[in-house]
């Protein structure tokens, strides 16, 4: 496993994820990866992505928690978890922030924030490998 995350390494992540980001998040079902691109936000080692809790990634993780991520020179595994809906009270702090990360598109009509099956998927970070200019990091997420 790598080393724990760094302040070096935490601020790599946040300079390259805490913005709006494509990504490949693949998830498990029956033994078999399925990958689709979705759009995350990182935030103190989890990324946060809106969606539709009928989605099949949501019921993929439904099943099995399992999840692992792939973009702009970044890998790695975490757990997924359904946060519930975008609205809820729980979710107003990490809402704010997500939805001006993603004000480009967010109100273009994707999202309707109004249907109570749209939810906040947050994978928390297990392991990940991230390069940075030349540069190999082995990172354990975990606490």
């Amino acid at each position: 496993m790598g080393e724990k995350l760094t302040k070096e390494t935490a601020q790599l992540m946040e300079d390259r994820f805490g913005c709006d980001n494509l990504l490949a998040l693949a998830t498990v079902e029956d033994g078999k990866p399925h990958v689709r691109t979705v759009n995350g936000y990182y935030e103190d080692g989890a990324f946060y992505i809106v969606t539709h809790a009928l989605s099949n990634k949501m019921r993929q993780i439904g099943k099995d928690h399992a999840a692992a991520l792939c973009g702009d020179w970044f890998t790695a595994h975490g757990i997924g978890e359904n946060l519930g809906h975008v609205k809820a009270e729980c979710n107003e702090e990490i809402m704010s922030k997500v939805r001006a990360v993603f004000a480009e598109w967010y109100d273009n009509g994707h999202i309707n924030e109004d249907d109570p099956n749209t939810c906040l998927l947050r994978i928390r970070l297990t392991d990940g490998v991230l390069f940075h200019h030349g540069t190999r990091y082995d990172i354990d997420f975990r606490e």
